[in-house]
């Protein structure tokens, strides 16, 4: 096996990362690094990547499906339709996590995604020109960050955007499949490279 992985339960080898829980393998091996045009899948990362914000990853994809119950499917013009009644409503529900700031950013989030697909014509048009230049595939938990998350980090944030650090949205371009960052001898590696391959970079 190289440094990055080891083998799964399947023989398989892996990123070190996914193998704690069944759930992170089923994560990683059909989600994680695989690309993704669609702006409802985007907003809902972005959210949940700022709900994770000084949490971790696991805590928050166990609390996935009751995450998108409660923010009615993330969509987007719902979502940024949100009162000081839901945020109460949420603040009240344990199946997520019950964070006045993250919750309102959320929301926040939503109404600026709205302004922002008015003005460039889709959320992941927008997000897809950020898309980091190809690299050397590392270890992901040895790279944190990039000169484009930092850019789009300052971008998001003068259009009103928040809890959308460079961290956070680098992770978030590992997951949507704007860079592979699938270790070298990863078995996965290979199928989202190829999907990259295919993957028709939303235009607008």
């Amino acid at each position: 096996m190289s440094n990055g992985t080891l083998a799964g339960p399947d023989g398989r080898p892996r990123c070190r990362w996914c193998l704690a829980t069944p759930q992170y393998r089923q994560y990683h091996d059909t989600e994680w690094g695989f690309p993704v045009g669609d702006d409802q899948r985007m907003f809902e990362k972005l959210c949940l990547e700022g709900f994770q914000s000084g949490l971790s990853w696991r805590t928050v994809l166990e609390k996935r499906d009751n995450f998108r119950e409660a923010f009615e499917g993330f969509d987007i013009a719902r979502v940024a339709a949100f009162t000081e009644a839901d945020i109460d409503r949420l603040l009240q529900n344990p199946g997520i996590i019950r964070h006045r700031g993250k919750i309102s950013a959320a929301i926040n989030n939503a109404r600026r995604a709205l302004e922002l697909r008015e003005k460039e014509g889709s959320l992941a048009a927008f997000l897809w020109r950020y898309e980091p230049r190809p690299h050397t595939a590392w270890e992901p938990a040895a790279v944190t960050t990039c000169v484009e998350s930092h850019a789009l980090s300052r971008e998001l944030k003068k259009r009103g955007w928040q809890f959308v650090g460079p961290t956070t949205l680098y992770s978030f371009m590992q997951s949507m499949g704007m860079v592979n960052d699938h270790a070298e001898g990863c078995f996965v590696r290979e199928d989202v490279e190829r999907a990259r391959d295919k993957f028709s970079r939303p235009a607008r």
